[in-house]
């Protein structure tokens, strides 16, 4: 395989991708990486049933409040460091580098590879905090950004502007220097598609060994319980829905039927491969998406705009405030939100980042981190501007059962409430539950690639089978944090979650180091005239 440059690249190592997998039973995974992740997850579980929900939730959240006091500093700064890293990268001139080499062409027209990132990255999130996120600002649900005053136009503008803050540039840095990464060094590289890969710059052929294996099973084992909990919200939220559309009884039996069918939709999508699954998919997902916000935004224009402009002026003047951590006094908001984000958007950046390496080829260095960063803000700030804002106005004007209410009750049924003020508000209602559900195989679907990924020692093809494997057992252990406690099992998996993202911030921060020295070996070095003057 031919390179720019060999340093670094698996030309350099006696390394042969897959070499230490094994066959068996139709399947072909890393030995170390697939027992060890399959069994620490077994063992969580084993665990979690053994003892009280309670007790194991309370352990659970006093290791989650030492983490979030002790080291709010690194996430909140990790993510500006990222994001400096991130636009320094995309406008520097190792922004013209093409991954997959000079001649390399996407594999994906633009518009299915950004519908495929952006279903990958935070479709389920959208939907569950559209209206809620907003809504419980304005209201002080759990404290207020940089401590507004709540129910005031100062408060709708943070409410709006921090919601856009943290949907916006610092998270898509975030995932987009996650997967930049893991895509350079696989295809300019030719190092296998795995965590460990990144590190071989820092590390050198140490990430062949155990070290390289502690890597990959954390990253397997941070995604996975991301992967499970972003599962059991979706499932929380779309039998809300449908109880709340139907009057069907919302209990434990109707959420593991929803998360029993999204497995067989997402086992079906896998068999059909990545072009007639998750592509097929994600575009439908835009396209109902789209209409859906169309259509909102039609049936309250001028509140949309209002809010548009209202979002960006709050997220322009109070990027920096919010991004900082010294000379705060709304510290419970800042752990209860900012940090929590930046945690949640770490512990799920391996899998974001995974998945969208897999369809990036072809893409220039720039070209990828502007639009990975860029377009998904957008989206996400018109959608959390226009479902937020119509919240918020419903609160003001005392509308439907947000403004009765003056807030958010159940914040799974938060945005179905806001909905129930229109007079078609069950079709918009129907509308909404599909969403969720096709984003719901979307993400279970791309999930059980990217962890069979990882588990096959970095390998791009492997048996369909192994896919069905990841996918049953990433839905089963949602089912089994609902059966033992519901939502309260969910949150021991959301602090799970953050716990494992503290040693992961530290992991991204070197492996943007260890990318920027793999892409200087792309960059032609002038040469030095050896010729003497007489």
């Amino acid at each position: 395989m031919g390179f720019k440059s060999k340093k670094y690249s698996i030309d350099s190592t006696d390394y042969q991708v897959g070499q230490d997998n094994i066959s068996k039973w139709g399947m072909d995974v890393h030995n170390t990486v697939f027992v060890a992740s399959v069994g620490l997850s077994i063992l969580f579980i084993v665990t979690l049933l053994a003892l009280p929900p309670a007790d194991a939730k309370a352990a659970i959240d006093s290791i989650k409040g030492a983490v979030l006091s002790n080291f709010d500093f690194l996430f909140m700064w990790g993510a500006n460091i990222l994001l400096i890293f991130a636009i320094i990268i995309a406008f520097s001139p190792l922004g013209k580098i093409r991954l997959g080499g000079e001649n390399a062409t996407p594999d994906y027209s633009k518009a299915s590879w950004i519908s495929m990132l952006f279903a990958a990255g935070m479709g389920i999130g959208l939907i569950f905090w559209g209206v809620a996120e907003p809504t419980a600002f304005f209201t002080n649900w759990f404290g207020t950004p940089l401590n507004v005053e709540p129910f005031t136009e100062a408060g709708r503008e943070l409410a709006l502007g921090a919601t856009v803050f943290h949907w916006g540039l610092h998270a898509w840095a975030i995932y987009g220097m996650t997967a930049l990464c893991l895509a350079y060094f696989v295809y300019n590289k030719g190092l296998p598609l795995s965590m460990r890969s990144v590190f071989y710059p820092l590390l050198g052929d140490r990430v062949w060994g155990k070290t390289g294996d502690v890597i990959d099973i954390l990253t397997v084992l941070v995604t996975l319980f991301g992967l499970a909990t972003s599962l059991g919200l979706g499932g929380t939220q779309a039998a809300s829905g449908i109880s709340h559309v139907f009057g069907m009884e919302n209990n434990i039996y109707l959420q593991q039927s929803i998360i029993v069918l999204i497995m067989g939709l997402a086992i079906i999508s896998v068999l059909r491969g990545m072009d007639g699954g998750v592509k097929f998919l994600s575009n439908l997902n835009m396209v109902i998406a789209f209409i859906f916000l169309g259509l909102i935004a039609i049936l309250n224009f001028t509140t949309v705009l209002d809010s548009l402009v209202t979002a960006v002026t709050g997220y322009v003047k109070n990027i920096i405030p919010l991004s900082q951590t010294s000379g705060r006094d709304d510290t419970t908001w800042l752990h209860g939100w900012t940090v929590f984000y930046w945690a949640w958007w770490v512990a799920y950046a391996p899998f974001f980042g995974m998945f969208v390496a897999r369809i990036s080829k072809g893409r220039t260095v720039r070209e990828f981190l502007l639009c990975v960063m860029l377009i998904p803000t957008m989206v996400t700030t018109a959608w959390m501007s226009i479902f937020g804002g119509v919240a918020i106005q419903q609160v003001i004007d005392k509308v439907g059962k947000l403004g009765v209410d003056q807030g958010i009750t159940d914040v799974s049924l938060s945005l179905f409430h806001m909905l129930d003020a229109y007079p078609f508000g069950d079709i918009l209602s129907f509308i909404a539950v599909a969403l969720i559900i096709v984003f719901f195989v979307t993400t279970l679907d791309s999930g059980s690639i990217v962890i069979d990924g990882m588990t096959a020692g970095g390998k791009l093809e492997v048996p369909v089978k192994q896919k069905v494997v990841w996918a049953v057992i990433s839905g089963a252990i949602a089912m089994v944090m609902l059966w033992i406690g519901g939502t309260q099992s969910i949150q021991a998996l959301q602090s799970i979650t953050i716990i494992a993202a503290m040693p992961f911030t530290i992991i991204l921060l070197l492996g943007s180091v260890s990318l920027f020295k793999g892409l200087l070996t792309e960059v032609n070095k002038p040469q030095v005239s050896t010729n003497q003057v007489n």
